[in-house]
């Protein structure tokens, strides 16, 4: 099952996460409760509900936990030289605009505009998140909103 919807854990690890060594760690943490809570599964909502609900509530509790702590953090040598940028070459611009404005939002926004730009329908995100389909819809149309102040505001 974790094979085969192996996408959806990129996708959330990718969004809460920037460092590729924290993306690796909440990948393990979210395997690790997929796996813990698989039991009480039911089977009510499609493995892939499940699996993203899992997911974000790993990655938000996590981000939570995170946000905190105070941030102390040496600098190594790695750090202070020119970033490499051949990741971002395959990028085009307004992808990485994109990704820019959605790191403004919060966790939840962030979620649901990541569920919607998967296309799922408002029923799934509703489940997955846990509010009502009419509240999906008033939620994004409040994330479209503040998404165009924010790209106005550039």
């Amino acid at each position: 099952m974790i094979d085969k919807h192996r996408g959806i854990i990129y996708k959330v690890c990718n969004l809460y996460r920037n460092k590729e060594e924290d993306k690796r760690d909440l990948f393990q943490e979210i395997v690790l409760q997929l796996w813990k809570s698989y039991p009480s599964f039911r089977g009510d909502s499609k493995q892939s509900t499940w699996m993203y609900r899992v997911a974000l509530n790993v990655a938000i509790t996590i981000f939570r936990n995170d946000s905190k702590k105070p941030s102390k953090q040496a600098i190594s040598l790695a750090e202070l030289e020119i970033p490499d940028m051949t990741g971002l070459a395959g990028e085009s611009d307004n992808l990485i605009k994109l990704k820019q404005v959605i790191e403004q939002l919060t966790k939840i926004e962030r979620a649901i505009t990541m569920l919607y730009l998967d296309e799922k329908s408002y029923d799934e995100i509703g489940d997955i998140i846990g509010i009502s389909n009419s509240n999906v819809g008033v939620k994004l149309n409040r994330i479209k909103t503040k998404i165009k102040r924010i790209i106005n505001t550039r």
